[in-house]
């Protein structure tokens, strides 16, 4: 995996990407992490309109998409009216039948740097309320719990409460 290519995506890797994120919603419900992602929940329609406002991005290794990620430029459902200090990352997946542990960190590295060398200083995201597994996961990667969030609207489904995390980037390797 150290060839890892990232490129934003284009309107032809649609596909990949709900197929991607259908894998990881059938891979979470395996280690029991359920009321997160479903399969089937989001189409290309999703990530064409996600890709029209704010950035999808592709992990590669051999050609083949083995990750993904959106990053949103504001996030008023979660996070109100802020400044434009932050990048938002949501849906971070990885293939994890292609892909070693630890791959799911390298791309939020990617993504941190690239909201870096965007001139922000933060990096936010936010998880399922509850999800301790993958709250635990980003507090391993050097986020903090700033706050939580009731009810934020969800595309395709019923609003949610969230953890809100956040991260400095100034200094993103």
């Amino acid at each position: 995996m150290d060839d890892l290519r990232f490129r934003l995506a284009e309107d032809v890797d649609l596909g990949f990407v709900v197929r991607l994120r259908d894998d990881a919603a059938r891979w979470m419900l395996g280690q029991g992490v359920t009321g997160q992602w479903r399969p089937g929940e989001l189409g290309e329609e999703h990530f064409r309109r996600i890709m029209e406002r704010g950035e999808v991005w592709l992990a590669e290794d051999a050609g083949r998409v083995v990750g993904a990620w959106e990053l949103w430029w504001e996030d008023e459902d979660a996070w109100g009216p802020q400044p434009p200090t932050a990048g938002y990352v949501h849906r971070l997946m990885v293939d994890h039948s292609r892909v070693p542990a630890g791959t799911g960190r390298r791309l939020l590295r990617v993504a941190e740097r690239r909201v870096a060398e965007a001139g922000r200083s933060l990096l936010r995201l936010d998880c399922l309320a509850g999800n301790e597994r993958l709250t635990a996961y980003y507090l391993d990667a050097g986020y903090t719990v700033v706050g939580h969030k009731e009810g934020k609207p969800q595309p395709g489904g019923t609003p949610k409460s969230f953890t809100l995390l956040e991260k400095s980037v100034r200094d993103a390797p």
